[in-house]
């Protein structure tokens, strides 16, 4: 049977500033390890510490342009497009531009603190 997620749990957002997180699915909301899903809003100037987690995280930029930082170089992704940040690359998130940014985060597995591996 499938199972209905009726609402997303509000979880803490690491950064600089407050930024909303909205997990669907994953380890807090729905008890899946497998994969998670959350819905992101994240002010202008927002920025977190660089990561080099274990899990694939793919995302969807809905509204504004989220920055991702990597060793080679910095990518905008704008709404309308998608980034892949692979599992063992280092990445830093921000979103630098006015209006901040509005995102879909698909982890595999699913996200946490134990497998995120933020910069001190």
């Amino acid at each position: 049977m499938p199972t209905l997620i009726s609402q997303p749990t509000r979880i803490a957002a690491a950064g600089n500033k407050p930024k909303l997180i909205d997990e669907y699915i994953g380890r807090v909301n729905s008890k899946t390890s497998a994969a998670s899903v959350a819905h992101m809003r994240s002010p202008s100037g927002w920025i977190e510490a660089g990561q080099t987690p274990e899990f694939d995280e793919f995302t969807i930029v809905l509204k504004g342009t989220l920055r991702v930082e990597h060793k080679e170089g910095v990518l905008d992704v704008s709404a309308g497009q998608a980034v892949i940040a692979h599992a063992g690359e280092w990445v830093r998130y921000s979103t630098p531009n006015e209006g901040g940014a509005e995102y879909i985060a698909v982890c595999l597995p699913a996200f946490s603190m134990e497998r995120v591996h933020r910069d001190e």
